[in-house]
């Protein structure tokens, strides 16, 4: 007997790939196989494997990649100091790849024919996981619902989990919920009222962090080590990458840090709104900095700032996996080896300041930067200097 096709379908146990399941079901003559990446994100294991159950799945794989999304994307990414439109942090952006690269390794296991994933027809997680498809999988067909069903909304998706039984989650006010994306990183919230950008988002849809006015009305301090440009250890104990972050969640939640209300130009042409969390990796972004401020020169410093703004679109666009990101890692990473010591940091209300940073690098000189008179800088020289730019001002 011929066995049956298979299909992997990028599984939550949500709301949307609920429905995903079902209308794979019943449009393709082909067993489904839900694979769950947990990257962090709120995960109940038990609810995603009765879940898929109830639509007589039989082969259901949750992998826990939690360390391998923050060593190897989170991190290089923070090294990177990316940031995307002055702002955001790329917390779902960078996910998306490693999933889409682990869901491949799924399909060739079971020898599926094709995957699935839960991405709008609007949004950017499209592009992010269908080229990561593409790089490590071509020729394993896409199935991307949303682009090809009838269900044209929200709205079409309840009424049709209302026709075939399937849960449908409530929000904190009791409506169906807002579209949310979480991970170890941060927490995306999207839809609803926020599409207008004139509403203010409503503080029950934030997740992992206090409002900066309930956070305590005492300082925070926190201490990160850093060696070769990663941080290794929070106040002097060291820690897996993922327990790292999960500390510095913690501690930059409870003080209000991370929260950003952005509209973004989506890589497919139109505006969204959406309101991010990133406690840790605010801490991460500003300490690492911070570390670099005194260990690395001004060349290699500027360099990495000049490329910033386009390493950090390829992470948005979906282009992790693209030979100019690769070039561009190479940049960044160039002399991490240098990047070694601790930056503490003082945490207040949404705001994080530097209080310390200590290294034994000498790329940052007290006998040459001091105010005293001392012989380590020819002051004859700075002459010269302006006079060469006085020159170039009209060459």
């Amino acid at each position: 007997m011929k066995s049956k096709k298979k299909i992997v379908l990028a599984y939550s146990g949500g709301l949307d790939t609920s429905i995903i399941l079902k209308w794979l079901q019943e449009n393709y003559d082909a067993e489904v196989i839900c694979y769950t990446a947990d990257v962090g994100q709120e995960i109940n294991k038990k609810k995603i494997i009765s879940n898929a159950k109830k639509f007589g799945v039989t082969k259901i794989i949750i992998k826990d990649l939690k360390d391998v999304f923050v060593k190897d994307y989170v991190y290089p990414m923070i090294r990177g100091h990316a940031i995307y439109e002055g702002i955001y942090l790329l917390g779902t952006s960078i996910a998306r790849p490693l999933i889409a690269k682990d869901q491949i390794r799924v399909a060739k296991k079971f020898k599926a024919y094709a995957v699935s994933h839960g991405a709008t027809g609007k949004g950017n997680d499209q592009v992010r996981f269908e080229l990561g498809y593409h790089y490590f999988g071509p020729k394993i067909k896409i199935i991307a619902p949303w682009r090809i069903w009838n269900l044209k909304s929200r709205t079409d998706l309840i009424n049709y989990a209302k026709k075939h039984n399937i849960t449908i989650p409530k929000d904190k006010k009791g409506a169906p919920p807002f579209s949310v994306d979480d991970n170890l990183f941060h927490t995306s919230t999207e839809g609803k009222l926020l599409e207008n950008p004139k509403n203010s988002p409503p503080e029950f849809i934030f997740q992992r962090s206090v409002s900066p006015e309930k956070a305590p009305n005492k300082v925070s301090f926190v201490t990160i080590n850093f060696k070769n440009g990663d941080p290794f250890a929070v106040n002097g104990k060291k820690l897996s990458p993922a327990k790292l972050l999960e500390k510095l969640n913690k501690l930059a939640g409870k003080n209000g840090i991370g929260r950003v209300d952005l509209v973004e130009n989506r890589f497919i042409g139109i505006k969204s709104r959406g309101v991010y969390e990133t406690p840790g990796g605010t801490l991460l972004l500003h300490a690492h900095r911070a570390i670099e401020s005194i260990t690395l020169d001004k060349d290699t410093m500027h360099k990495k700032d000049q490329i910033m703004p386009r390493y950090a679109e390829l992470i948005y666009n979906g282009y992790w996996f693209s030979k100019e990101r690769f070039k561009l890692q190479k940049i960044v990473d160039l002399k991490k080896n240098k990047v070694n010591g601790f930056v503490k940091l003082k945490l207040y209300k949404g705001n994080v300041t530097i209080h310390s940073r200590q290294t034994k690098s000498t790329a940052y000189s007290m006998k040459k930067v001091s105010f005293e008179e001392n012989k380590t800088f020819n002051k004859s020289n700075v002459e010269k200097f302006i006079n060469y730019h006085k020159k170039k001002l009209r060459s």
